[in-house]
């Protein structure tokens, strides 16, 4: 074709389509590019990838994605795409990754973290951009309470749920007197006043209350003084490869025989496999257990079982949740994340079939949920009874802007 016939089909064309607009005709002369077809969503991952909380961070980062697969890749219609940041739990490297994930690379949806130091300084960084945020782990008392935002939600639990039980239940083994050791560090800390409470309440007396410089593993000097103050059970809050050492050391040290370990689930979920014998026995209590009778539950296990051959553990249901939280805020908009507003009622109002249970939020957008009692049996976090039903963070100080 010459040149100047090209020229003529393209006038004629663009004159057919002229002429059609004026008479109200649709003509399509050329194919155009599908409008609808929106971006995929940014999702931002902060987690610990290396260090004593790598784990915990493996599974959630796996369990956001399995959901996300097996919703067919998208949530309200959205693909999504993932940037991964390495918090280290390290506090003060927080605000710069914060703002890395935010600003260099304008994600969509922070998802993070487990530190609770590294927690409260992300918190910060939302509040000011109004960006999305799922905690999916860290439990700092402050992110849904005197920190409380409406882009802010939690899928985990906050340190004084799962913690504030363990008093009732030490006081119905017959247990008067207790010791408490974790970490030095705001989780610690939080997890040792809730448990203080819950058992204050019951008439229980705490004689001593030990901290570790985190993340420290030697526990030797510390277990001596458990030992020579004889209480009748010990409360303990560590994680990850924490938890696994302060176990085997407790038990090598003689003292699981004389003075019972309790503790939030922490401290035996996900450590089960290396902790080995010196584990069986410990009462735990927590939002999950390993053999909770309900369908999702079994379908997410064998889920995420096929996809990682580990089993799942309750940092994976946390993941799990936080995509399922925001799949059903994506579903209210239609994948439409400036309808903020809409968005964000939508989540708070979320009733989600979860495979720890009924889980819905609080007003100050924290999970509501069972806290169970559970017994290392075989290797596994087996399920005693329900703890308390239904616990909701009181939400001290929570004021929605």
């Amino acid at each position: 074709m010459r040149k100047t016939d090209l020229l003529i089909t393209r006038r004629s064309a663009l004159k057919a389509v002229g002429g059609a607009a004026a008479t109200g005709l649709l003509v399509r002369a050329f194919p155009t590019p599908a409008i609808a077809q929106a971006a995929p969503l940014r999702i931002g991952f902060m987690l610990p990838y290396t260090g004593t909380y790598a784990s915990l961070a493996k599974n959630i980062d796996g369990a956001f994605r399995q959901y996300v697969e097996e919703k067919g890749g998208k949530l309200g219609g959205r693909s999504l795409e993932y940037v991964m940041v390495d918090d280290q739990a390290e506090p003060s490297k927080a605000t710069d990754n914060m703002n890395k994930l935010v600003d260099r690379d304008k994600v969509d949806v922070v998802v993070g973290t487990v530190h609770s130091g590294v927690q409260m300084a992300m918190v910060k960084i939302a509040r000011e951009s109004g960006k999305l945020m799922i905690i999916p782990n860290a439990g700092a008392d402050d992110a849904t309470r005197s920190a409380c935002a409406p882009n802010i939600f939690r899928t985990s639990f906050s340190n004084w749920q799962p913690c504030f039980p363990v008093g009732k239940v030490m006081a119905e083994k017959g247990h008067k007197t207790a010791m408490t050791i974790t970490w030095k560090y705001a989780a610690g800390e939080e997890d040792v006043r809730a448990f203080k409470e819950g058992f204050g309440a019951v008439g229980g007396s705490v004689i001593g209350e030990l901290y570790v410089p985190f993340p420290e593993v030697e526990f030797q000097s510390f277990l001596t003084q458990i030992a020579e103050k004889k209480p009748d059970a010990v409360f303990a809050f560590f994680a990850g490869g924490g938890a696994v050492k302060f176990v085997k050391d407790y038990a090598a040290a003689g003292l699981k025989k004389s003075v019972p370990l309790y503790g939030p689930g922490f401290l035996t979920d996900g450590t089960l496999q290396a902790q080995g014998e010196a584990a069986e026995g410990l009462l735990t209590t927590l939002h999950y257990a390993d053999d909770l009778d309900n369908p999702t539950d079994k379908k997410f296990r064998e889920g995420f079982k096929k996809k990682f051959n580990a089993d799942a553990d309750v940092y994976a249901v946390q993941g799990y949740d936080s995509a399922a939280l925001l799949g059903v805020g994506l579903e209210a908009v239609k994948g439409d994340m400036k309808a903020a507003d809409a968005m964000y009622k939508a989540m708070g109002a979320a009733k989600i079939d979860s495979p720890r249970g009924p889980l819905s939020f609080s007003a100050s957008h924290n999970p509501i949920q069972n806290i169970y009692l559970r017994e290392v049996k075989n290797g596994k976090n087996t399920f005693v009874k329900i703890a308390h039903a239904n616990l909701a963070d009181p939400g001290t100080g929570c004021k929605m802007s």
